[in-house]
C-alpha cells in the first residue's frame, strides 16, 4: 500500500514532508531559546537541545517501535521508495503527535439530541497549526485491504498526504475517532509515559481492524498507553459515543452520565459528550455546552457547522463532522497558502463526502 499511495501523490507527499520538517525545526529553534512556548513538550525539547533533533525523534522511535505494528514499517518503507525519502523521516515525522501539545475539541451526539432522535453525530475538531505546510496537502485516503489477508477491513484516513497515523477517520464498520491532547491534566490522569504505541497508530487499528465499539474499548483499555489525552469512540451501528480519559495509568470511558470533569462549566447534557479544547478549559466548554443546548433536539452537520465550532472557534487546521445515520463525512481545511478566504478550517466551505460509495469502489480490472 504504501509504495503504490506514495506514486500516486509523490510530489505533495514530498511537498509536505519538506514543508512540514522545515516548520519543526523552526519551532524547535524557537523553543529551545524561549521565543515562543507550547508547541512541544519541554521534556522533548530538552533531549533536542542535548542530542538533536534526529537522534532525540530516533529515540522516541526505537522506544515506541516494539509497541508499534510491522505493517506501518512496510507502509513506510515503501512511501520510502516511491519517493525516495529516507525511512527514518517518515517515522520521525509520524511521532511529532506525540510531542506536541494539540489543542482540539470533539462531541457524540445521539437521541434526543438530533431531529427524530435518529442517528449519531459526531464531530472531530483539529486546532494545530495552520502556518506549518499541512494546510496545503489535505487528503482523505481510502484503503481497500485484500480481504484475503488478515488487514482488515476499508477505513477512511482524514488528514494529509502520506500521513498514515490517525488523527480523524472513518470506517466501512462505521466506527469513527476524535482525539483532543491533553495540557491541564488533573491528578485523575496518572502517570504519562513515552513507552507505549503511538496514539495516532491506536486510533488508525480502530478503523482498519476493529468491528465494534468493544473492539475499540478492548484495544484502549489493554494497550500500552503514552500520553494524556482525551479521544472519542463512536459506533453508528448502535448510535453509541463514549469519550475516553486516556494515560499510561487510566483509559476510562464516559457516557453522557459519567462525563468529567465535573463542574458548572461543564454540564451534563442528555445524550451528549462533548470536550471543548482540553480537560481542564471552563471557557470554551461553557461555550460549547450553550451551543449545543441552543440546538437540541435539532442538531445537524449543517447546524452544528453553522452555530457550534464557528462558535466556539475550534478546529483551525482540520474539522470533520461524521453523520453516522446517512453514512456521510463533512470536513473542511485550513486554508492553503495558494487559496483565498477565512484562514481557520471552522470558517471555510465543508466538503460532504459520502462514504458508502467511497467503500464501494471497486479494484482496477487490469
Amino acid at each position: 500500500m504504501g509504495f503504490a499511495h506514495g506514486t500516486i501523490v509523490k510530489q505533495e507527499l514530498t511537498g509536505l514532508i519538506e514543508a512540514f520538517w522545515k516548520y519543526m525545526e523552526s519551532e524547535i529553534i524557537s523553543g529551545i531559546n524561549g521565543t515562543t512556548k507550547g508547541f512541544f513538550r519541554p521534556d522533548f525539547l530538552k533531549r533536542v537541545a542535548d542530542l538533536g533533533l534526529d537522534v532525540a525523534l530516533d529515540i522516541e522511535n526505537a522506544i515506541t517501535e516494539r509497541y508499534t505494528g510491522t505493517y506501518f514499517h512496510d507502509e513506510i518503507k515503501g512511501m520510502s521508495d516511491a519517493t525516495g525519502i529516507e525511512e527514518k523521516k517518515f517515522r520521525r515525522i509520524h511521532l511529532i503527535g506525540e510531542l506536541t501539545k494539540g489543542s482540539c475539541s470533539m462531541f457524540g451526539a445521539w437521541g434526543s439530541a438530533l431531529p427524530n432522535s435518529k442517528g449519531l453525530l459526531q464531530l472531530r475538531a483539529l486546532d494545530w497549526v495552520v502556518d506549518g505546510g499541512l494546510q496545503n496537502f489535505p487528503e482523505i485516503t481510502v484503503y481497500h485491504p485484500n480481504k484475503n489477508d488478515k488487514n482488515g477491513h476499508d477505513f477512511a484516513n482524514i488528514g494529509w498526504s502520506g500521513w498514515i497515523g490517525s488523527i480523524q477517520g472513518y470506517s466501512s464498520a462505521k466506527l469513527a475517532i476524535s482525539e483532543i491532547g491533553v495540557s491541564y491534566p488533573d491528578e485523575s490522569f496518572g502517570k504519562e509515559s513515552r513507552f507505549g504505541t503511538p496514539f495516532t497508530y491506536a486510533l488508525r487499528d480502530i478503523l482498519q481492524f476493529d468491528e465494534t465499539f468493544n473492539d475499540a474499548f478492548n484495544r484502549l483499555t489493554k494497550g500500552k498507553r503514552t500520553c494524556n489525552l482525551i479521544l472519542g469512540v463512536g459506533d453508528g451501528k448502535i448510535n453509541k459515543f463514549n469519550s475516553v480519559q486516556y494515560s499510561a495509568s487510566v483509559a476510562n470511558f464516559m457516557n453522557d452520565t459519567t462525563l468529567k470533569p465535573e463542574g458548572d462549566w461543564h454540564p451534563k447534557i442528555k445524550n451528549v459528550v462533548y470536550h471543548g479544547m482540553d480537560w481542564l478549559c471552563p471557557s470554551f466548554n461553557e461555550v460549547m455546552a450553550a451551543q449545543i443546548s441552543k440546538l437540541y433536539g435539532n442538531l445537524t452537520p449543517e447546524n452544528a457547522i453553522r452555530d457550534v465550532t464557528s462558535i466556539v472557534q475550534t478546529g483551525s487546521l482540520l474539522i470533520t463532522y461524521y453523520d453516522f445515520n446517512n453514512d456521510v463525512i463533512y470536513t473542511a481545511n485550513a486554508r492553503g497558502d495558494n487559496e483565498h478566504g477565512p484562514r481557520n478550517a471552522f470558517d471555510r466551505s465543508f466538503v460532504k463526502v459520502n462514504m458508502t460509495e467511497l467503500f464501494a469502489e471497486q479494484p482496477p480490472t487490469n
